[in-house]
């Protein structure tokens, strides 16, 4: 892991390029949307009380509740949603009910991940290019215009990896920190009387004076923390300490900074209200600020596109999606993938959102409902895994994930009160990519036990086979089963048609488990059948790259001598047919068959090589 390869200063200028890009960029328009709407009254009191706001949420929110907690449920070093599904899951394992219910609830989480996953690209490059609108009004309709050329380009360049341009993520981030700052001082200097605001006691007055007003606002609040479970989720990656390190000593004080300075500068001059974050740019650095903002924010967007990346490869290898095709982009850097199918369809959402809204003011309303409503599906999966898996006591569990939830669900509810206005379009994604997910891990589950309840028993087939054997040919047969100890129809197909068995036949089932890594000391997994035959099994965490040659070299000098020049690979293309019956609904059926024959091939999957791959097909009847 880069943890124990790099040093401490490298780690932490990585994680301020990755890990801060999203959280870093939401200065743009944060502040800007508190007054925009009209909502709150440009007046001192309410300034300081909305700054105050911003303080404590980036103080709970992010400094205590990720920064120090949350961080701390890693799984092997990893973090994220599905990490700490699979650790909240490994909690429970003993009460399958609640098991299941906590996976359904996991999996929504990363539905909406993948919905986040299109808004923040469309709304942070949005953001950066509107700048151009300070600098001319006749920029207006070049806007949208130029943004979508931004982020077509973007996607377009994914293909070829980000490992040559990555190193200068760090660099430029820093850069966007330090000049967020110093813009910031500059405006507080003139208006130091701005810095009473870290005082809770102006976010509680703005509250309980204006109580209506205040509850809307949260909603624009909560988008100074949109990109806060980058911090947990790319924990894996850099480490604890990096990032808390990037987080104290530059991240939060420079983000503080420019949102004290905005206050300042609309305390002075109401008007500004309108776009403060440009507007207190000084006049000769508007044009270098917008491009430095232009490409902060396609360094947001790029690790957030990176993120969906990594998360489908989870995904699909804990079995709520179908195989993808998924490419290597770096060959130093096994975790550097680009998948083609994600990335076309991340970019058509992209495209959607910035026509659909065409600012990001408009696409703001659709922004806070999906991250907060993870950041409460969050606090729970955590809840069960302090309580269940760590054991503390129930006390300690309830008012600690009590305390961080009634903050969640205030910011989840101020952000439902913008469905019509834009709400409903990440719910619909990620409403759709729930029920694709729902339906891949049911149709798969149904296509089991239909082949479970078809299955022949491995062992007493081959004794059968062997009181009349068939010809033996020469080399390693590898046939692929979904279970040990079955037939599988790739062998009865063989059987059939060529009537004849390898001198060495390997009957191999992968399996994946809810942790991210397992090493190769327990890659394998091996027991003999007889015959020259053996039952195999494979183990891989949830983030190893799935290698079959490679790890099945770990069989030599246990009984079979295993030669790559002279083995077949021997796999089962079932073609799937819907059926009237007990499964699912008749379109959910449809959906699923239609997935299952447009995965990817398990050849390319596994890593298996062309000129060794056998495919014999059967129809099954779900």
């Amino acid at each position: 892991m880069a943890t124990k390869k790099s040093s401490l200063p490298a780690l932490t200028l990585g994680a301020i390029g990755v890990v801060y890009g999203d959280i870093g960029t939401s200065v743009l328009y944060a502040f800007k949307e508190v007054f925009v709407s009209g909502h709150v009254p440009i007046t001192q009191a309410n300034i300081l009380g909305v700054l105050s706001l911003f303080f404590w949420t980036l103080t709970i929110v992010v400094s205590i509740k990720y920064v120090v907690l949350i961080m701390r449920a890693d799984n092997s070093g990893e973090g994220g949603l599905m990490a700490l599904l699979a650790l909240a899951s490994q909690s429970v394992k003993d009460q399958p009910r609640l098991r299941s219910v906590l996976l359904m609830v996991g999996v929504f989480g990363v539905a909406l991940f993948f919905g986040d996953g299109i808004i923040t690209p469309a709304i942070s490059v949005l953001s950066a290019v509107e700048g151009l609108e300070i600098l001319t009004p006749a920029a207006k309709p070049f806007v949208v215009p130029i943004s979508l050329v931004v982020l077509v380009l973007l996607f377009a360049v994914q293909r070829r990896g980000t490992a040559d341009i990555g190193k200068f993520f760090g660099p430029i981030t820093v850069v966007w920190f330090l000049a967020i700052a110093v813009t910031g001082v500059l405006q507080i200097v003139q208006n130091p009387q701005v810095l009473v605001a870290v005082l809770p006691v102006h976010a509680l007055r703005f509250a309980s004076e204006h109580y209506t007003v205040a509850f809307i606002t949260l909603g624009a609040v909560f988008l100074c923390v949109t990109g806060a479970e980058a911090l947990y989720a790319d924990m894996g990656h850099f480490g604890k300490l990096p990032i808390r390190l990037a987080w104290f000593g530059l991240v939060m004080p420079s983000l503080m900074l420019n949102y004290f300075g905005q206050g300042a500068l609309v305390l002075s001059n109401p008007k500004a209200a309108e776009n403060p974050f440009y507007l207190m740019t000084p006049d000769w650095a508007l044009m270098p600020m917008v491009g430095l903002a232009t490409a902060a924010t396609v360094i947001a967007s790029q690790a957030l596109i990176s993120g969906a990346f990594s998360a489908t490869k989870q995904t699909i290898q804990l079995g709520f999606l179908p195989r993808l095709n998924i490419l290597h982009t770096s060959i130093r850097d096994t975790g550097q993938i680009y998948i083609p199918a994600v990335n076309w369809m991340l970019l058509a959402g992209v495209v959607a959102a910035v026509g659909l809204f065409g600012s990001s003011s408009a696409l703001a309303a659709a922004y806070g409902i999906s991250v907060s409503l993870v950041m409460v599906i969050t606090t729970v999966l955590t809840f069960f895994v302090v309580r269940y898996g760590w054991g503390y006591p129930l006390w300690l569990c309830l008012a600690a994930s009590g305390f961080f939830l009634v903050i969640d669900l205030a910011f989840f509810a101020s952000n439902s009160l913008k469905i019509a206005q834009g709400g409903w379009f990440p719910l619909v994604l990620a409403g759709a990519m729930y029920t694709v997910m729902a339906t891949w891990k049911q149709g798969r589950q149904l296509l089991n036990e239909k082949m479970r309840s078809d299955a022949i028993d491995l062992p007493s087939f081959l004794d059968a086979v062997f009181v009349s054997p068939p010809v033996r040919v020469e080399g390693t047969a590898v046939f692929m089963t979904a279970e040990p100890g079955i037939v599988p129809n790739a062998l009865l197909h063989n059987l059939k048609h060529n009537k004849v068995l390898h001198l060495q036949n390997l009957f191999v089932t992968v399996r994946y488990h809810e942790v991210p890594w397992i090493g190769m000391n327990k890659r394998l997994e091996i027991e003999t059948l007889g015959h020259d035959c053996w039952q195999v099994s494979l183990h891989y965490g949830f983030k190893n790259d799935l290698d079959l040659p490679r790890a099945l070299q770990q069989i030599r000098g246990r009984g079979c001598e295993l030669d790559p020049m002279t083995t077949s690979y021997f796999l089962s293309r079932d073609v799937v047919i819907p059926t009237l019956g007990s499964g699912m609904a008749p379109w959910r059926e449809k959906l699923f068959a239609q997935m299952h024959h447009n995965a990817s091939g398990a050849a390319g999957f596994l890593n298996l090589p062309n000129n060794a791959v056998v495919e014999l097909g059967s129809k099954i009847e779900i």
